[in-house]
Protein backbone atom coordinates (compact mmCIF):
# COMPACT_ATOMS: atom_id res chain seq x y z
CA UNK A 1 0.00 0.00 0.00
CA UNK A 2 0.96 3.48 -0.90
CA UNK A 3 1.66 6.34 1.96
CA UNK A 4 -1.78 8.13 0.44
CA UNK A 5 -3.73 4.49 1.54
CA UNK A 6 -2.14 4.70 5.08
CA UNK A 7 -3.01 8.51 5.53
CA UNK A 8 -6.63 7.75 4.10
CA UNK A 9 -7.24 4.95 6.54
CA UNK A 10 -5.15 6.80 9.55
CA UNK A 11 -7.66 9.83 9.48
CA UNK A 12 -10.75 7.30 8.62
CA UNK A 13 -9.60 5.45 11.90
CA UNK A 14 -9.30 9.08 13.68
CA UNK A 15 -12.88 10.36 12.67
CA UNK A 16 -14.48 7.16 14.26
CA UNK A 17 -13.35 7.73 17.23
CA UNK A 18 -14.06 11.82 17.47
CA UNK A 19 -17.57 11.43 16.48
CA UNK A 20 -19.76 12.09 19.48
CA UNK A 21 -22.16 8.93 20.84
CA UNK A 22 -25.46 9.90 20.52
CA UNK A 23 -26.95 9.43 24.07
CA UNK A 24 -30.29 8.39 24.92
CA UNK A 25 -31.82 10.22 27.74
CA UNK A 26 -32.58 7.17 29.90
CA UNK A 27 -36.80 7.03 31.25
CA UNK A 28 -37.33 5.00 33.69
CA UNK A 29 -41.50 3.50 34.16
CA UNK A 30 -43.06 1.97 36.74
CA UNK A 31 -45.88 0.53 36.29
CA UNK A 32 -48.25 -0.54 39.55
CA UNK A 33 -51.10 -0.70 38.10
CA UNK A 34 -54.60 0.49 38.75
CA UNK A 35 -55.45 2.09 42.03
CA UNK A 36 -57.39 0.14 44.64
CA UNK A 37 -61.09 0.45 44.06
CA UNK A 38 -62.43 0.45 47.80
CA UNK A 39 -65.82 2.50 48.88
CA UNK A 40 -64.31 4.45 51.32
CA UNK A 41 -60.19 4.81 50.01
CA UNK A 42 -57.44 2.61 50.90
CA UNK A 43 -54.78 2.94 52.31
CA UNK A 44 -51.66 5.37 51.57
CA UNK A 45 -48.77 2.46 52.02
CA UNK A 46 -48.54 -1.00 50.62
CA UNK A 47 -50.26 -3.24 50.42
CA UNK A 48 -53.06 -0.41 50.04
CA UNK A 49 -55.50 -2.77 51.36
CA UNK A 50 -59.38 -0.67 51.96
CA UNK A 51 -59.63 1.55 54.67
CA UNK A 52 -62.77 1.25 56.33
CA UNK A 53 -65.32 3.99 57.04
CA UNK A 54 -64.37 6.91 59.01
CA UNK A 55 -60.40 6.73 58.09
CA UNK A 56 -60.59 9.61 55.94
CA UNK A 57 -62.04 13.01 56.27
CA UNK A 58 -64.68 14.67 54.04
CA UNK A 59 -61.56 16.69 51.79
CA UNK A 60 -60.18 13.58 50.72
CA UNK A 61 -63.44 12.57 48.53
CA UNK A 62 -64.70 15.00 45.72
CA UNK A 63 -68.66 14.66 44.63
CA UNK A 64 -68.50 11.01 46.28
CA UNK A 65 -64.80 10.01 44.85
CA UNK A 66 -62.13 9.28 46.52
CA UNK A 67 -59.06 11.64 45.04
CA UNK A 68 -56.43 9.09 45.63
CA UNK A 69 -53.26 8.39 48.17
CA UNK A 70 -49.61 7.27 47.64
CA UNK A 71 -48.57 6.50 43.99
CA UNK A 72 -52.65 7.02 43.21
CA UNK A 73 -53.05 10.78 44.41
CA UNK A 74 -54.48 12.77 42.07
CA UNK A 75 -55.14 16.22 43.86
CA UNK A 76 -54.04 19.40 44.13
CA UNK A 77 -49.90 19.71 45.09
CA UNK A 78 -50.53 21.06 48.25
CA UNK A 79 -53.09 18.82 49.72
CA UNK A 80 -53.02 17.70 53.24
CA UNK A 81 -56.01 16.15 54.82
CA UNK A 82 -57.08 15.02 58.04
CA UNK A 83 -57.19 11.01 58.65
CA UNK A 84 -58.01 9.04 61.66
CA UNK A 85 -55.10 7.16 62.27
CA UNK A 86 -56.35 4.99 65.04
CA UNK A 87 -57.92 2.93 61.85
CA UNK A 88 -54.79 2.02 60.32
CA UNK A 89 -52.75 -1.35 60.66
CA UNK A 90 -49.73 0.23 61.95
CA UNK A 91 -51.38 1.66 64.61
CA UNK A 92 -52.94 -1.31 66.02
CA UNK A 93 -56.73 -1.24 64.07
CA UNK A 94 -57.25 -4.70 63.42
CA UNK A 95 -61.26 -4.31 63.21
CA UNK A 96 -63.00 -4.73 60.10
CA UNK A 97 -62.22 -3.31 56.90
CA UNK A 98 -64.21 -3.33 53.30
CA UNK A 99 -62.93 -5.72 50.38
CA UNK A 100 -62.08 -4.46 47.13
CA UNK A 101 -64.86 -3.93 44.97
CA UNK A 102 -67.51 -3.66 47.58
CA UNK A 103 -69.77 -0.74 47.30
CA UNK A 104 -70.65 1.99 50.29
CA UNK A 105 -72.71 0.69 53.16
CA UNK A 106 -76.37 2.00 53.46
CA UNK A 107 -76.31 4.58 56.19
CA UNK A 108 -72.67 5.40 55.69
CA UNK A 109 -72.26 8.11 53.00
CA UNK A 110 -68.87 8.18 50.72
CA UNK A 111 -66.94 11.26 52.55
CA UNK A 112 -69.45 12.47 54.89
CA UNK A 113 -68.53 10.59 58.06
CA UNK A 114 -70.63 11.32 61.19
CA UNK A 115 -68.83 12.53 63.64
CA UNK A 116 -65.08 12.11 62.02
CA UNK A 117 -62.49 12.31 64.63
CA UNK A 118 -59.22 13.21 62.30
CA UNK A 119 -55.98 12.97 64.80
CA UNK A 120 -53.52 13.48 62.35
CA UNK A 121 -52.82 15.07 58.95
CA UNK A 122 -51.11 14.33 55.93
CA UNK A 123 -50.54 14.98 52.38
CA UNK A 124 -51.59 12.51 49.49
CA UNK A 125 -48.61 10.83 49.42
CA UNK A 126 -48.52 9.28 52.71
CA UNK A 127 -46.52 11.74 54.81
CA UNK A 128 -47.59 13.29 58.16
CA UNK A 129 -47.84 16.58 58.01
CA UNK A 130 -47.11 19.60 60.77
CA UNK A 131 -50.56 21.39 59.87
CA UNK A 132 -53.25 21.34 61.25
Amino acid sequence: MNKLTYSVLAAATAMCFTIPANHAAAQVSISIGAAPVCPYGYYDTAPYACAPYGYYGPEWFTGGVFIGAGPWFHGPANFHGHVNNRLHPDHGYSGPTPNRGDKPEPGKPVGKVAHFKGNEVRDGRGHVSGKH
